[in-house]
C-alpha cells in the first residue's frame, strides 16, 4: 500500500527509507548465484560484490568471517558462489545490501555439466557435423570481423590481416563480448555481415577469458544462428584451452586472433613464393624432359645404323662373305681330311686283301665246297680241290699227301 504525500505534505526522508528498509525487508531469505567481483575484509566482517554472470548488475553482500570461512575453500575475487541471504537495507545511508547467512560454491563442474548437455543436445542434431563444414575463401575480398569494442583482438586480426595481404578489405562490427547484452550484438553484427553480398567470411574474435565470461559464446541461440549462416564463420574465442560451443559448430575454428587472421587471410609474401617456386619447378620439369628428348634423339642420330645406313650394309656383306669363306676353308680342309683317311683305308685294305697275297704268286686251294685247305691232313686221296690264282683257276684231284713238305704230283 503506497505512503500518501503531496507537495504540500511531504514525507521525511528517515519515513521513505524505514519504508524501503520495510518492503524490502518483506522479500525474506533468498538462495542469489553471482561471481565475486570485489572483496575486502574489515574486522570481522567482509564486503563482496556479487556480480551478474550474465548482465552487468552488481549487488554488495555483507559476510561475517565465520561464515565465508566455513567454505572450503575460502571463496577468493572471481569465485562463482550461490549465497543464502536476507535482503537487507540501510536506512541510514539508504544503501542495499545482502546479509549472508550460508556460502556455496558453484563449481566449474556445473557449469561443465550445464554446457555438456547443451553440447550433446546440439550434436544429435548434427550442427557439430564435419560434413556441414563449408571450406573457407582461398582470397577473401571482404571480411567481416566481430569483436570487441577497441579490443587487443580486433587490433591484432587488423594488423596482422593487413600485414599478409594489404588489399583485403574488413568489415568491423564492434559489440560487447560479455554480459546481457553480448549475445544480442553478437547476433546482430553476425546477421548484418552475414547479408552483405560482399563479406566472404566472418570471424568472431574475443582475447580469451574465464568460463563464465566465455558463457555467451556458448548461448543457444548464438550457436544455431552460426550454423545458419551463409558465409563461412571463423571462431576465435580465446586461447587454447578455451573451447566454447562457438568452435565446435564454426567452419574453422583458431586459437587466438592471430591465429584467425593467418587462416583466414594469405600472406602474400608466401603465395608469390609458392608461385615462383611452382614456376621454377615447372621450368626445371620443362627443361629436363627437353634434354632428355634431345639426348635420346642425339643417341638414336649417332646409332651406326642411322648414321650411315650403306657403311652397315657393307659391314654385314663383309660379315656374310667371312662367314662364306670359313665355312668353304672348313667344308676344304674336312673334305681333304676324309681324302686321306679314305686312302690311308685303301691302301690299309690292298696289303691286307687276298688277291694281292694272290698277284704275287700264290694260290688259295679250296675243297668243292669252297672251304680253304690248310694242311695236307684236311684232304684225302682223290678229293677234288679248287686251287685259285690271282686271274683265274684250276681243278685237281688229290693223288696223294707229302707230310714232309715234299714236291707231290696233281693231275689236273
Amino acid at each position: 500500500m503506497g505512503m500518501e504525500s503531496s507537495a504540500e505534505s511531504p514525507q521525511p526522508v528517515r519515513v521513505v527509507m524505514q519504508a524501503v528498509g520495510g518492503w524490502i525487508g518483506r522479500l525474506g531469505k533468498i538462495w542469489v548465484e553471482g561471481q565475486v567481483a570485489e572483496m575486502s575484509r574489515r574486522g570481522g566482517t567482509v564486503f563482496m560484490t556479487l556480480r551478474d554472470p550474465v548482465s552487468n548488475v552488481s549487488a554488495r553482500v555483507v559476510c561475517p568471517v565465520r561464515v565465508l570461512e566455513a567454505v572450503a575453500p575460502v571463496p577468493e575475487a572471481g569465485a562463482r558462489l550461490v549465497v543464502h541471504a536476507r535482503p537487507d537495507f540501510y536506512v541510514a545511508r539508504g544503501t542495499f545490501s545482502l546479509l549472508a547467512l550460508e556460502i556455496r560454491h558453484v563449481g566449474i563442474g556445473e557449469l561443465l555439466a550445464r554446457l555438456e548437455r547443451l553440447r550433446a543436445t546440439l550434436a544429435s542434431e548434427g550442427l557439430f557435423a564435419d560434413n556441414r563444414k563449408r571450406p573457407l575463401p582461398f582470397l577473401p575480398g571482404t571480411v567481416g570481423l566481430v569483436c570487441g569494442r577497441e579490443s587487443a583482438a580486433e587490433r591484432d586480426v587488423l594488423e596482422n590481416g593487413r600485414r599478409r595481404w594489404p588489399a583485403v578489405r574488413f568489415e568491423v562490427r564492434e559489440v560487447a563480448v560479455q554480459g546481457d547484452r553480448a549475445v544480442g550484438e553478437v547476433l546482430e553484427a553476425l546477421t548484418e555481415l552475414d547479408d552483405d553480398p560482399e563479406v566472404e567470411v566472418v570471424v568472431v574474435a574475443r582475447g580469451g577469458g574465464s568460463l563464465e565470461d566465455l558463457l555467451p559464446f556458448s548461448d543457444e541461440a548464438l550457436v544455431r544462428a552460426v550454423a545458419a549462416t551463409r558465409t563461412p564463420v571463423v571462431s576465435a574465442i580465446g586461447h587454447e584451452q578455451d573451447s566454447p560451443l562457438l568452435d565446435l559448430v564454426a567452419d574453422l575454428r583458431a586459437s587466438t586472433p592471430t591465429d584467425a587472421a593467418k587462416k583466414t587471410i594469405p600472406d602474400v609474401g608466401e603465395q608469390l613464393q609458392f608461385v615462383r617456386q611452382l614456376r621454377d619447378r615447372g621450368r626445371r620439369v620443362l627443361t629436363g624432359g627437353i634434354e632428355r628428348e634431345r639426348s635420346w634423339l642425339a643417341g638414336m642420330r649417332s646409332r651406326p645404323v642411322l648414321a650411315s645406313p650403306l657403311r652397315e650394309m657393307d659391314r654385314l656383306t663383309e660379315q656374310v662373305n667371312g662367314l662364306r669363306d670359313r665355312a668353304r676353308r672348313c667344308m676344304s680342309a674336312a673334305l681333304d681330311r676324309s681324302g686321306d683317311d679314305l686312302s690311308h683305308t685303301r691302301a690299309r685294305l690292298h696289303a691286307l686283301s687276298p688277291a694281292t697275297t694272290l698277284a704275287r704268286g700264290y694260290a688259295i686251294v679250296q675243297r668243292s665246297d669252297g672251304s680253304v685247305v690248310r694242311s695236307a691232313d684236311d684232304v684225302e686221296r682223290g678229293d677234288p680241290l679248287r686251287v685259285r690264282f690271282a686271274e683265274d683257276s684250276i681243278t685237281a684231284t688229290v693223288d696223294g699227301t707229302d707230310p714232309g713238305g715234299g714236291d707231290s704230283d696233281s693231275d689236273e
